[in-house]
């Protein structure tokens, strides 16, 4: 590792003695730019691979959180952080996981099995659509007696209620 780095430095600086250099000012040279040698060459480059984000499983996490309850003195939270190379913000949601997760387990679980809701709700649609059908029958039936009442009432031409309210006989 220090003989590459070491040798990196050298071929720099010698590709620096190369270059004309005009101090601060920038280097105005009668040349163009792709006569003059450049500083890093295609097999000098190097592709550096992406660091992957870490992934803690729950035993991880459930060990980290089981470690941290355990310190008392001050400082040893952070030094198991740093040991585990966790944020504090991930200590802190794990934590809050964690008491949703206990609160969740110690809610009262309905025993048998579960309810279909789209079961439920295609049962609720035939049973409304039935009562519809139901009143729709009813209300035919209802004003088929009130026009038998009304052609009885002009047949044997009695007031109606409408006539006794007016005043009209």
């Amino acid at each position: 590792m220090e003989k590459q780095l070491k040798a990196d430095m050298a071929k720099a600086e010698t590709l620096a003695d190369a270059v004309p250099s005009q101090g601060a000012r920038r280097a105005t040279e009668d040349g163009t730019a792709s006569t003059r040698p450049s500083l890093t060459t295609p097999s000098d480059m190097e592709v550096v691979a992406r660091t992957q984000r870490r992934q803690f499983g729950a035993a991880d996490k459930q060990r980290i959180l089981d470690a941290a309850d355990l310190c008392t003195l001050p400082g040893e939270i952070g030094a198991l952080l740093r040991r585990e190379g966790v944020y504090s913000s991930s200590l802190s949601s794990w934590r809050r996981q964690r008491k949703a997760n206990e609160l969740a387990a110690l809610q009262a679980k309905k025993r048998g099995p579960k309810p279909d809701l789209q079961r439920a709700d295609t049962q609720t649609i035939t049973q409304l659509r039935s009562d519809n059908a139901g009143l729709l029958s009813r209300l035919e039936k209802a004003l088929l007696v009130i026009d038998i009442q009304k052609k009885v009432s002009m047949l044997l031409s009695l007031p109606s209620s409408m006539d006794r309210a007016t005043g009209i006989i």
